[in-house]
């Protein structure tokens, strides 16, 4: 039969990127901060997968994107060909499947064969991911029933807020008193004088690491500091303040710090920033902690939130940061009055240098020059 992986209750969900019905690369990590139903029905032309699908689109109360997000799970082409099923937003997701590499992660077809034989292995399953992505239960789907059972233990889930039975505390830190009420009236100064330009964001595209643009997905205007005394300022203030307490609580050593930006959020331009990771690209798995320091207060919205650990939203006080490690699932919300200014960097050391280095031959040409170490 081959061996299977065989994933339980507690374990980490596997991650992966797969081509879903309106994405070419769906990564599942960018769904967290809800539970997800992730549903290998195998094939819609079955009388088995077409019943689960009809039975969970008739449950627009628990499938909503914020209480729970189905994803179904097709090996068969015919599935997208055909068009047997196609995504509703907001709540319901197919992945295209065909090559078997997410059913053969999460033990649906055996890992020890090939493709005839995975298809012969099928073990049509359902899992419940917790908003970390961690499995909170293993369901197995032969019959209608199955898909009731799985229904109902969704409805009785508690709040996302509260899957650990109590609200958490984001792994984060927030420090005030980082920067000076000076210093942070001359980085806005800079900023006004000199402008912005706007930011894309980091994406793969065939192997390589590329500045992407989505106003959906990002809006903000970033102004690169070229004064040699700021940038040995800013980096001197970050030495003293905030690597001391990333050491402490994190026993990890910060040597090195990539870019110096004012970044801003202008409410005439609703900017915001779409849930996201900075260390998902080859360009950019270097990045260890990420550090937001507000410049000033006088705004609304643009609040730093971190959908794993729930809803609480995070506003320092001019010249206090927010950091956090690059690897959690963070947003900022839209700013809706005035404009927020922030100084952006990543902290890593010596060791996450040579990633860096060893990534640049995977930069598309237009970032060589600003984001080569």
């Amino acid at each position: 039969m081959g061996k299977y992986f065989n994933l339980l209750a507690g374990d980490p969900a596997p991650w992966f990127r797969q081509r879903s019905f309106a994405n070419p690369r769906y990564a599942i990590h960018a769904a967290a901060g809800r539970y997800i139903a992730l549903c290998f029905f195998a094939s819609a032309a079955e009388p088995l997968g077409r019943a689960a699908i009809e039975m969970a689109l008739q449950r627009q109360d628990i499938f909503n994107d914020a209480h729970c997000s189905f994803f179904g799970v097709s090996l068969d082409p015919g599935d997208e060909s055909e068009k047997r099923v196609a995504d509703r937003y907001p709540g319901y997701r197919f992945l295209w499947d065909f090559d078997a590499q997410v059913s053969e992660l999460y033990g649906v077809v055996p890992h020890d064969a090939d493709m005839a034989q995975k298809r012969a292995g099928i073990r049509r399953l359902c899992f419940v991911l917790d908003p970390t992505l961690r499995i909170l239960k293993v369901l197995p789907l032969a019959d209608a029933g199955d898909m009731q059972a799985l229904l109902s233990c969704l409805a009785g889930l508690p709040p996302p807020s509260r899957f650990a039975g109590m609200e958490l505390q984001a792994p984060i830190l927030m420090l005030p008193n980082v920067f000076p009420p000076g210093f942070c009236r001359e980085l806005i100064s800079l900023y006004e004088t000199h402008g912005g330009k706007e930011s894309g964001f980091m994406r793969e595209e065939n192997g390589k690491t590329v500045l992407a643009h989505d106003h959906g997905h990002k809006r903000r205007e970033d102004y690169d500091i070229t004064d040699l005394a700021v940038v040995k300022a800013a980096r001197a203030w970050i030495q003293r303040r905030i690597v001391p307490e990333i050491a402490k609580v994190h026993q990890f050593k910060a040597t090195r710090m990539e870019r110096y930006i004012i970044g801003c959020y202008r409410a005439d331009q609703q900017a915001h920033f779409s849930p996201h990771r900075d260390n998902t690209t080859r360009g950019t798995a270097h990045r260890r902690f990420a550090v937001s320091i507000n410049l000033n207060d006088d705004f609304e919205g643009g609040e730093v939130s971190f959908p794993e650990y729930g809803p609480r939203s995070f506003k320092p006080p001019p010249g206090g940061a927010v950091v956090f490690s690059c690897s959690l699932l963070h947003a900022v919300s839209t700013v809706t009055r005035g404009r927020r200014y922030a100084f952006l960097p990543f902290l890593y050391d010596d060791e996450a240098a040579k990633v860096r280095e060893a990534n640049n031959a995977f930069l598309d040409k237009g970032l060589s020059a600003t984001y080569k170490a």
